[in-house]
């Protein structure tokens, strides 16, 4: 099952730091979060992947040519609007790097890359979240319900400090944690072709007409996740992530190398 990566926007959250790098390139660690997120498919053995690019998407291809040309076994292959590299990480890992337009919106990205979708279902997650969600378990939950379309749930992160007090004392104390109550969308999905036919332009925002319609429609089913998940919005975001794997404590990795 191919997997499609959206990473084009503009991550203007993140302030300064992506005036010079999108965020998928941001690093976690030594490396970029893309690099996290491709690692992490292929330890679930999904080899197939398209990168819907937008903003300074130029860094994020030097990135994976650099790889590439790591590798003598890589085979590279250039179009003008796109570009394919085979054998990049391990034998038969394919990646396709697609112009998806400077400002197209989610919707509007995938519409441009459903040429390289055919009939066939396929996962989709972004650019720039992480977690240590079952990807087989994911898909054998959406292949058992047989909808258009199964979207990850997971537990928000709470925007300030927990405390627990008993009296005047505080008994426990966590940093963000994520709650326990309530559900967002955790970015992990698998969808069949027909979400396809419901993205109109570059202007479609996937979380909105398309995926509330399939709600509507019954046509969409949750995936819950109650383990790790994390987004990287902000700059502290950023730290947290880098906390987390420089304590070699890092939930999503799962590879040996």
């Amino acid at each position: 099952m191919k997997v499609v990566i959206l990473a084009g926007g503009l991550g203007t959250r993140l302030g300064v730091i992506t005036n010079v790098i999108p965020k998928p390139m941001i690093k976690v660690g030594k490396y970029p979060m893309i690099w996290h997120i491709v690692k992490y498919y292929l330890s679930f053995g999904h080899k197939d992947f398209i990168i819907a690019l937008g903003y300074k998407s130029d860094i994020i291809k030097k990135y994976f040519l650099k790889i590439a040309k790591k590798n003598i076994s890589s085979n590279i292959k250039k179009n003008k609007s796109f570009l394919e590299i085979k054998n990049i990480f391990q034998k038969n890992c394919k990646i396709t790097l697609v112009d998806t337009g400077l400002e197209s919106m989610t919707g509007g990205r995938l519409k441009r890359i459903s040429k390289f979708l055919k009939n066939e279902s396929f996962m989709l997650t972004y650019g720039d979240g992480l977690s240590n969600i079952d990807i087989n378990k994911l898909i054998k939950f959406h292949n058992s319900h047989k909808k258009i379309a199964t979207i990850s749930a997971v537990h928000p992160i709470a925007r300030f400090g927990e405390l627990k007090i008993k009296g005047k004392n505080v008994i426990s104390f966590k940093e963000k944690p994520q709650t326990v109550d309530g559900w967002i969308n955790g970015g992990f999905f698998v969808f069949e072709s027909d979400v396809l036919n419901r993205l109109e332009s570059d202007h479609t925002v996937l979380e909105s007409y398309p995926l509330e319609s399939l709600s509507k429609e019954g046509q969409l089913k949750a995936y819950k996740h109650d383990g790790f998940w994390y987004c990287m919005d902000t700059p502290r975001d950023k730290d947290h992530l880098n906390m987390i794997w420089k304590l070699n404590n890092a939930p999503w990795k799962i590879w040996k190398k």
